[in-house]
């Protein structure tokens, strides 16, 4: 069980620190495969590990202010699961930070953006998935590390089938406020996958 972590010691260095509420959509990676992510996340960085689950953005709370308007394209969206296609680790802000980058075409991703987004922004940016591994802000990269994560064996493609609308309040651990499902690749199967592998909820507590 980790220990408490206190929102001051995460951003007291952060101007996140000072954001009272914020909102995102995420695709949280299933349990059966993000053991070696969780992993890494643990052993290098566990204060965002206790924050958040391994996962892919999807909308940042920036992009969501009409959150009424979201919440009915989510309930109206007729998009089945997405696939994305994950590549090596690379470093990021100035070798700090680590992830793994969507490679190949991830066109589903983005259709999921504006279907979302339909009616808010007519040009969703081009987000580029990823998972973070290494967050810059409350961990550091080191060739030492890198060289560590490198050698693990990271799932090369991940199918997504759930989206998560999360919360986090004055910087403690994100919590899932509402889930919404994509249709599924193969609708017979009736095995159920958990979203987080660990709960995102104020545990004590991307």
């Amino acid at each position: 069980m980790l220990s408490p972590i206190k929102p001051a010691s995460v951003f007291k260095h952060s101007k996140l620190f000072f954001v009272k509420k914020r909102t995102q959509l995420t695709l949280f990676v299933d349990q059966q495969l993000s053991a070696p992510i969780e992993r890494i996340r643990l052993e290098f960085n566990p204060v965002q590990f206790a924050l958040i689950n391994s996962h892919v953005t999807l909308c940042r709370e920036n992009e969501l202010e009409d959150l009424e308007r979201v919440m009915l394209n989510l309930k109206n969206l007729k998009q089945g699961c997405i696939t994305i296609e994950l590549g090596n680790p690379i470093r990021f802000l100035e070798g700090k930070g680590v992830m793994l980058p969507a490679i190949g075409d991830y066109a589903a991703f983005q259709k999921l953006r504006k279907n979302i987004l339909h009616g808010l922004i007519e040009n969703p940016r081009n987000s580029e998935p990823h998972i973070t591994l290494l967050h810059p802000r409350n961990a550091t990269c080191t060739d030492e590390i890198f060289e560590q994560i490198r050698q693990t064996d990271f799932p090369r493609s991940i199918d997504f089938c759930k989206i998560s609308l999360i919360e986090q309040k004055l910087g403690k651990a994100w919590r899932v406020l509402e889930e919404f499902n994509l249709s599924p690749k193969n609708p017979p199967q009736t095995q159920s996958s958990a979203a987080q592998s660990h709960p995102v909820q104020e545990l004590p507590p991307c």
